[in-house]
């Protein structure tokens, strides 16, 4: 299946089966390629990124102008923004990505049989992913890197928001293909902002293995319901955390503030806050006073109204929502099972964070809140697969069942059983 055939299929039906034909075509080279070609097509993507540095900011001038124009909040704005500095970080990562170990062909686990069988688990590629995703137009590049690494095929659909940007980096990224030597059609981005595309990936079966979503809660449930394939899901991240009452004052207040503040429109931004109510009067007063100073609205329970009256009333939908903005609910609780009762309760078992110098709280914490992602006196913006050592991520994996976490390289993997005998026969 040619470029051509792709670009001048009919509709958007035809177009999608041929870039499928092309991915499962691509998938099967990129199954047997060596770690030094990928590694290579990764690092030139990125030197083509910074050399078209002013070519994918201009992209994404428009892309702000047409979503700030859309009513976009000022949180949305930021999650679509590229600068300087930002893209660079994008180049970086697919340079990280190029360093992680190559996961494909490697021995998980191997063993001998009595009657002299030698069997050896093996890393494999899945095959082709779907990526459908909202908004950050980096996901774009971190999605085709992550699978590249993986041997895996991609199909990408970005959100129509940040359309332009991610058109200008898939580019970057076909560029480091064909400086291997790779097939093109190896990272391919669905050149429509039709939302019908959706709905027409959710039903390749036949093409794609598994569908990567990553957006908004809508996104999310679509996908779920929709799905003929087998969905790693990324639900939303309603991230707690947690000031216990043996928590250092000075640790939660920055511990805290940049939980919320450092970026509220990710999805490791924490969206409730916790307070220990015997830690109210010492801890409660300095954390609102620097949430405040920073911009952010804190929606409170009666209880923590009464330390500041700039406080708005919290109702029972703010303890279930994922703001994505400079928002925060804060409730007091009555001791750490009250904590992790509440965080069971309302979060998405995405990233929850305890803030204390008990060691056995945090045992505890960590044993009990079912979620992804557990952190110890350390802000719930971690939750980033570039902070694990993954070079970058395609999502965080709310689900229980594997992956969990951020999903790198080695998660977009599944594994064969390799077998040697001399001449066994089975009895």
């Amino acid at each position: 299946m040619t470029e051509l055939q792709i670009a001048t299929a009919n509709d958007l039906g035809q177009r999608l089966h041929a870039m499928g034909i092309a991915a499962r075509m691509a998938s099967q080279v990129l199954s047997a390629a060596t770690a030094e070609v990928k590694d290579h097509a990764l690092h030139e993507a990125a030197a083509s990124i910074r050399a078209s540095t002013k070519a994918i900011l201009s992209a994404n001038r428009g892309d702000l102008e047409a979503a700030g124009q859309a009513g976009a909040t000022a949180a949305f704005l930021d999650r679509v923004r590229l600068d300087e500095t930002r893209l660079e970080g994008v180049a970086k990562a697919l340079e990280d990505v190029a360093a992680q170990p190559d996961p494909v062909g490697e021995i998980m686990s191997e063993w001998t049989r009595p009657n002299g069988l030698k069997i050896q688990r093996v890393r494999v590629p899945i095959g082709v992913v779907g990526i459908i995703y909202e908004a950050r137009p980096n996901v774009t590049a971190d999605a085709g890197a992550i699978c590249l690494k993986s041997g895996n095929a991609a199909i990408l659909r970005g959100g129509s928001e940040s359309f332009g940007s991610s058109l200008a980096l898939a580019d970057c990224l076909r560029t480091g293909l064909r400086a291997a030597g790779l097939p093109q059609a190896a990272i391919q981005l669905v050149p429509t902002r039709d939302r019908e595309a959706v709905g027409l990936m959710l039903a390749m079966t036949e093409f794609i293995d598994v569908i990567v979503p990553r957006g908004g809660k809508s996104l999310i449930e679509r996908v779920m319901r929709e799905a003929r394939i087998p969905v790693i899901a990324h639900l939303e991240g309603l991230c707690h955390s947690y000031v216990h009452a043996a928590a250092d004052p000075q640790m939660a207040r920055k511990v805290v503030l940049n939980a919320k503040m450092r970026r509220p429109g990710v999805c490791g931004a924490t969206e409730t806050l916790l307070v220990d109510r015997a830690a109210a009067l010492t801890h409660l007063p300095l954390i609102l006073h620097d949430l405040f100073r920073s911009g952010c609205e804190v929606r409170g329970d009666e209880d923590v109204q009464r330390f500041d009256p700039r406080v708005v009333p919290a109702t029972d939908a703010d303890w279930s929502t994922e703001y994505l903005d400079a928002i925060l609910s804060v409730k007091l609780v009555d001791g750490i099972d009250q904590a992790i009762a509440h965080i069971n309760r309302y979060g998405s078992h995405h990233t929850d964070a305890i803030v204390t110098g008990d060691a056995a709280a945090a045992e505890r914490f960590f044993d009990e809140v079912d979620s992804a992602i557990v952190l110890h006196n350390a802000s719930t913006q971690f939750a980033d697969g570039g902070e694990f050592g993954f070079g970058a991520e395609i999502g965080i994996s709310t689900g229980r069942l594997p992956p969990r976490g951020p999903v790198g390289a080695e998660q977009l993997t599944s594994y064969k059983y390799v077998v040697r005998g001399v001449s066994q026969i089975r009895p």
